[in-house]
């Protein structure tokens, strides 16, 4: 019966997260419309950050709570899934072409970072320090970005991609409602959330780690896919790997970095034996794609998925 009620936690929490974030970003978006805010920092900002908002949820609930193993897990098994699942998925539906404009250095800069993660977990517990550093280096690259020196991929299109399916409130009254009933949604459904893992991981006897890496992941990494599949089904799917690439950087610069200004991370030693190179290796496979500016089809749209199965039963 504790096994029901924590799944429903789980589920109850994934729903809130999806809503919350989803409302947030309509709601920040129709005011930064409304006020006239220049569409690159309406990208970096609202975007971004609100795409982002249910894993930052998750990590820093988990963290603040006690489950540090979750926090962690979920950055990682994210990024997993971003390049497996988020990519394997729409590429069944349309290919991507991996040609678009400055692509390779921002894949090459998600590999710098996944690096720095790496280290950083090799030198643990990633302390508040660490957690400045990278938080200072995503600063620095969304100063480069409004300044035109950088290029932040995904975020216009995930924007075009959003208005396109329901669009943006054009009322303050709308738009106050939708602002303050995602402020709501978020901390609560990462609160559920937490809760139902926590509970699950001691039910089936398995470490918080493993769900962090595997339930958590895949449910904070429903609105990306969301995102793609909606692309692809408008032969649009180029966008996926921008808003793949975004998301991983913001990941770990972002929520990681946060949650470890908040509270120190310890890192258990599976990641580092493991899980931290399944996330490297997915990272270089993009790269690789990246820099022969090669189309991404079914083949490996199929190879892609088997591999995030495969890695989803090794962990269990």
């Amino acid at each position: 019966m504790s096994e029901a009620v924590d799944f429903l936690k789980l589920f109850g929490g994934f729903v809130y997260l999806l809503m919350g974030g989803d409302l947030l970003v309509r709601g920040a978006l129709g005011l930064a419309r409304e006020s006239k805010i220049p569409p690159v920092v309406v990208g970096l900002t609202v975007v971004a950050m609100g795409t982002s908002a249910p894993e930052l949820m998750v990590s820093t609930f988990s963290a603040l709570s006690g489950y540090p193993n979750i926090a962690i897990g979920n950055v990682i098994g994210s990024n997993i899934a971003n390049v497996l699942l988020v990519l394997g998925v729409p590429v069944l539906i349309h290919p991507i072409v991996c040609d678009q404009e400055g692509l390779s250095k921002q894949t090459g800069l998600m590999v710098a970072v996944s690096l720095l993660f790496i280290f950083l977990c090799v030198q643990e517990p990633i302390t508040f320090w660490e957690g400045a550093l990278l938080v200072t280096i995503l600063i620095c690259f969304l100063i480069a970005t409004t300044r035109g020196v950088a290029v932040m991929p995904g975020l216009d299109d995930v924007e075009e991609e959003l208005e396109r399916v329901l669009g943006l409130p054009s009322y303050k009254p709308t738009i106050t409602l939708f602002i303050v009933l995602g402020m709501i949604a978020l901390p609560m459904g990462a609160d559920l959330a937490v809760e139902g893992a926590a509970g699950l991981a001691s039910s089936w006897g398995v470490s918080e780690a493993v769900i962090g890496l595997s339930l958590i992941a895949l449910g904070t990494s429903l609105p990306e896919l969301s995102t793609t599949v909606i692309a692809a089904l408008h032969k649009n799917s180029d966008v996926a790997i921008g808003n793949v690439i975004g998301s991983n950087l913001f990941n770990i610069l972002a929520i990681l970095g946060i949650t470890a200004m908040m509270t120190d991370i310890p890192v258990e030693a599976r990641f580092i034996s493991f899980d931290l190179w399944v996330m490297f290796a997915a990272a270089i496979v993009l790269w690789l794609f990246v820099l022969a500016k090669a189309r991404i089809g079914k083949p490996a749209g199929v190879i892609f998925l088997i591999g995030y199965v495969g890695y989803m039963v090794s962990i269990y």
